[in-house]
């Protein structure tokens, strides 16, 4: 995925937080280790049950931090990670207050190290989440690395796009009522923790399937249009993310367990999404568990 490089992202209000820590994959964290944390609340919507943080109602944390510098083009966010966060910002917020009514932002944190929040801890260990809290996304940009070194993961930059873009959407059900309509009623396909994580996907798919058509103030897309090569990219994470994928990695299936969704279900309403856009994404809520399979 690719910035347009004139295109104007300083409007960003990413900020950096935390502490600066060793990459978890560096000091001895194995793949079995990695795999237990990402089964837990890797994209997960409420980390509160996870992490030991208060409730979602809870007294909101500041976002804090420091701004992100030197992220104010679009040739920044093809070069730098961290611009490339900012930018998945900018251009996530236009494509939401474009397509929701009374749309407010989240924050949106990238994490050095590991920082406090209103759900617990986040850091790359615990992987990129949306806390209700504080409505706050945190993502440490390190944690791509991970995917790439513990599962093979090409998490190249549509890949993390897709995962900004899924969590983006967790936002969005949480100010819209979907997190009140469909609360945590424990695990398994047809669970309502697996079709909001399928929706998300949907939502994500969405809003890259129009990811060019958003501009800034110079009339300038932000994004180009992607490639094929890129939406493979996005596919292959949304694949190393399933619940099925993720247990084959420690010997076992349980879909009674699953709190994500399969790697094809999650496939398949990321394109869903891309090819149908947002109105498709309300299936997920509404059919039967078997009917979310492709």
């Amino acid at each position: 995925m690719t910035f347009n490089p004139d295109a104007d992202i300083s409007g960003n209000t990413t900020r950096r937080r935390g502490r600066n820590a060793a990459v978890a994959g560096g000091v001895g964290v194995g793949v079995l280790g990695i795999i237990a944390l990402i089964a837990g609340p890797l994209l997960g919507i409420d980390l509160t049950g996870f992490l030991g943080g208060g409730a979602p109602n809870g007294g909101n944390e500041p976002a804090g931090g420091s701004a992100i510098e030197n992220c104010e083009t679009g040739a920044q966010a093809n070069a730098d990670v961290d611009c490339r966060m900012a930018g998945a910002q900018v251009a996530l917020d236009a494509f939401w207050a474009d397509n929701v009514d009374g749309y407010r932002k989240p924050g949106f944190i990238v994490v050095d190290g590991s920082t406090s929040t209103a759900c617990g801890t986040a850091s790359n260990a615990v992987g990129p989440f949306y806390c209700p809290g504080d409505e706050t996304v945190y993502i440490d940009p390190t944690f791509f690395q991970l995917m790439q070194q513990q599962f093979g993961a090409s998490a190249g930059n549509l890949a993390q796009l897709y995962i900004v873009g899924h969590e983006w959407g967790h936002h969005i059900q949480w100010i819209t009522g979907v997190m009140d309509d469909y609360p945590n009623n424990g695990t398994g396909p047809g669970s309502n923790g697996v079709r909001t994580e399928l929706q998300a996907d949907c939502y994500a798919g969405a809003w890259i399937g129009r990811i060019s058509e958003e501009k800034d103030k110079n009339g300038v897309p932000y994004l180009q249009p992607t490639t094929e090569a890129q939406r493979i990219d996005a596919l292959n994470a949304a694949f190393v993310v399933g619940d099925d994928h993720i247990q084959e990695q420690s010997g076992f299936s349980n879909p009674e367990s699953w709190t994500h969704g399969s790697s094809e279900q999650r496939q398949r309403w990321f394109a869903e999404g891309y090819q149908g856009g947002l109105d498709v994404c309300e299936q997920t809520l509404t059919l039967r568990a078997d009917q979310l399979d492709p």
